[in-house]
């Protein structure tokens, strides 16, 4: 499934592409082909290939994630897309 992840956070957006980079070796099981995209400086478009939305849901609302989100104020919302031929 392909998704487009909005995410607005009060840290940089280095900070939050330093989180997304390091979660890869994590996710790299059901994410695929994902692309970061800077808006402004606290909010971005990341754009993934899913292959399992569940193991994602998962990964999304461990311990480690939900701090890292409050910590810096980070909200994403999920977007599901499909290609219109």
């Amino acid at each position: 499934m392909n998704l487009c992840i909005i995410s607005e956070y009060k840290c940089t957006f280095d900070d939050f592409k330093e989180i997304v980079e390091s979660s890869l070796e994590a996710t790299k099981e059901f994410i695929s082909e994902w692309e970061l995209i800077k808006v402004n400086d606290h909010k971005s478009i990341m754009m993934v290939n899913c292959s399992d939305m569940e193991a994602l849901e998962t990964f999304m609302t461990t311990d480690e994630m939900k701090a890292w989100d409050a910590e810096n104020g980070c909200v994403d919302t999920l977007y599901s897309m499909e290609k219109i031929s």
